[in-house]
This record gives C-alpha cells, sequence and structure tokens, in this order.
C-alpha cells in the first residue's frame, strides 16, 4: 500500500500497483510536455494538497497577468503620447476554448481557420491568459505550416538598449542612465538607428547602424546582445519603448507577411492589438483553476524528473514517490 498516497488518488493493492501508475511511464515523464502534464494532473485529481497548490498558483498567474497588463498599457501610453502609436479599437479576436483539446487539435483549429491565406502569407496573433498554452500552440503551428516564422519583439528592446547603452559611454557616464538617455529625442534617434529589411543572402534582419555600431542582430543576438551591458539595462529601456517597439514589429512583421512568410505571434493584448491581421485567436480555458493546475504539474514533472534520474530507478514505484516527494517539497 502507499505509506502516504498513491498518486492514483486511493490506496490499492501492491499487486496492481505497476499497472495502475503506468499511466507516467519514464518516456512521458521525460517527455516534460502537454502529455506529462495531463498524465499528472489526472492522477492527482483528487489528492487535496495537490489542489490547494494549484488553486494558489491560479491566483498568482492572474494576479500577475493583471498586473503585467497594467504595466505594458503604461508604457504602451507613453508611445502613444509621444506619437509613436495612434489610439486603436482592436480586432475582435475569435476564441478557443483548449479545455479538452490537445495542442495539434488547437493548431489544427487555427489552421482550418486561417484556410488558403497561409499559402501566401498570414499573420496569426495568440492571446491568452499564461497557462493557456500559446506556446505549445505557436511551437505545433510552426511544424505544421510552410514558410513559417515567430516573431519576439526581444530583439528590439535588446538593440535598443545596446544603443541607449552606447549613448551613455560615449557621453562620458560610467554607469547606465536611464533618464538622460531616454529622452524622447534620443528615442527617436535610436530606432532611426534600425532597420527591418530582407537583405541579400541573409533574408530578414534587423539591421543596428549607428553610434558607431554596425551589427545584423541574427549575428550577435546570442553574444553582443546578450553582454551584461545590454541584459542588465532592459528592463528600464522596455517600460519606456513599448510604442515604438510595437511600431517598429508591426511594420517589421507585414514585411514579412508580403514577403510570403507565414508570422506567428503570441503575447498580450496590450501589445500585439497593434499588429493588424484577421487572424487573431484568444486560447481560454472555460474552468480558469486548470491554469494552476497546468502549472503545478510542471513544476512538479520537472522535480520529479531530477529525482528519478538521481535515483536511477525508473521503475513505477519510483515514480509514483518521486511525484509524492516533488508535491512534499513544494508543500513545505
Amino acid at each position: 500500500m502507499c505509506a502516504k498516497w498513491c498518486p492514483w488518488g486511493q490506496e490499492v493493492d501492491p499487486a496492481a500497483q505497476d499497472e495502475t501508475v503506468s499511466g507516467l511511464s519514464l518516456e512521458t515523464l521525460k517527455s516534460q510536455n502537454a502529455d506529462t502534464s495531463n498524465t499528472i494532473i489526472s492522477l492527482l485529481a483528487t489528492n487535496e494538497t495537490f489542489k490547494t497548490l494549484s488553486d494558489n498558483q491560479t491566483k498568482m498567474i492572474l494576479q500577475r497577468d493583471a498586473e503585467d497588463a497594467e504595466k505594458l498599457q503604461a508604457g504602451i501610453q507613453l508611445g502613444i503620447d509621444r506619437g509613436a502609436l495612434e489610439t486603436i479599437d482592436p480586432a475582435p479576436y475569435k476564441e478557443i476554448n483548449v479545455l479538452g483539446k490537445t495542442p495539434d487539435e488547437v493548431a489544427e483549429t487555427i489552421i482550418s481557420d486561417v484556410g488558403d491565406a497561409a499559402e501566401s502569407g498570414a499573420v496569426i496573433v495568440l492571446v491568452g491568459l499564461s497557462g493557456t498554452g500559446k506556446g505549445t500552440t505557436v511551437s505545433k503551428l510552426s511544424e505544421k505550416l510552410s514558410n513559417t516564422v515567430t516573431w519576439s519583439n526581444g530583439n528590439i528592446f535588446r538593440s535598443i538598449t545596446l544603443l541607449a547603452a552606447t549613448w551613455c559611454e560615449q557621453n562620458g557616464m560610467t554607469e547606465f542612465d536611464g533618464d538622460a538617455a531616454m529622452t524622447a529625442d534620443n528615442i527617436k534617434d535610436f530606432f532611426g538607428m534600425l532597420s527591418f529589411q530582407d537583405f541579400p543572402e541573409r533574408g530578414f534582419d534587423i539591421k543596428i547602424e549607428g553610434l558607431g555600431l554596425s551589427h545584423y542582430v541574427k549575428d550577435v543576438q546570442n553574444t553582443v546582445l546578450k553582454g551584461p551591458l545590454v541584459s542588465k539595462n532592459i528592463p528600464t529601456v522596455a517600460k519606456q519603448i513599448q510604442g515604438e517597439a510595437v511600431g517598429f514589429a508591426a511594420a517589421a512583421i507585414e514585411k514579412m507577411r508580403a514577403g510570403g512568410m507565414n508570422v506567428l505571434l503570441e503575447g498580450r493584448e496590450q501589445t500585439v492589438n497593434y499588429v493588424p491581421s484577421p487572424f487573431r485567436y484568444s486560447l481560454t480555458l472555460s474552468d480558469p483553476n486548470v491554469i494552476g493546475m497546468r502549472r503545478l504539474a510542471q513544476m512538479i514533472a520537472g522535480a520529479a524528473l531530477v529525482k528519478v534520474e538521481e535515483n536511477k530507478d525508473s521503475t513505477a514505484a519510483s515514480i509514483a514517490a518521486a511525484v509524492n516527494a516533488a508535491l512534499d517539497d513544494l508543500d513545505n
């Protein structure tokens, strides 16, 4: 019998244990994907500790999403006030309730709706609360659609941060000074030093050209743009340039779409609302508590896998014990 609890929710005869827990095999645990999370949720659905912790996760995620949305909107408003963006009435989103659907099914729903537009290039926008599967859906769309690229604003923020930090150095500052560097005039100048084109023999890329710098982002995205000069100053810069970054991204995405590419964009409505597209989808969960269950299951899966590998024992009993221990650790 289980000493503390059985991962399938009730005590069972030891002779039946291997068969009962076989739903969480080592292969499934190693996958660390939606199948792993769904299996753990199924096994722990009646466990009171799991339910309490997952409820707490849901509350934290919803609170954090609300706070992030407020911060993003404040950043967007700065761009509007500077004239970088115009106030808009956002295009409507089609809601997809992902509860009970696999990532493949969600992706196929979107592909069916996009239809023939994907043959010549389409912009597919995904929004939704954390835990609704936006990132997984984007991955599935990338696998299923041809000529596809995933867009992220990260390199825009890093490029502007590099320019702002360089400006500080060239103006004799020993440390980064966000107030001095991120004036309205400087922000306009910094964005004028970025261009996005389909460069010959390179393809689409951002080019940084100014303040003595000359870089193609693809060449430096894992080196210069991830160095300490950039990384430690991104938060200061990003909150100031949300509006300009969205405007730059919208223009770049349209160039790629016009070039026949399918562009996948996932993020918060506050920013992606400004990227024109008829193909807009909001991933929802009719039971919001599943958001916390998914996040908690991911945490348990990661910790349990480490324990199984450390113990070098992949039997059903060992996996059950590892899941039990991972849940215990999170409850302490």
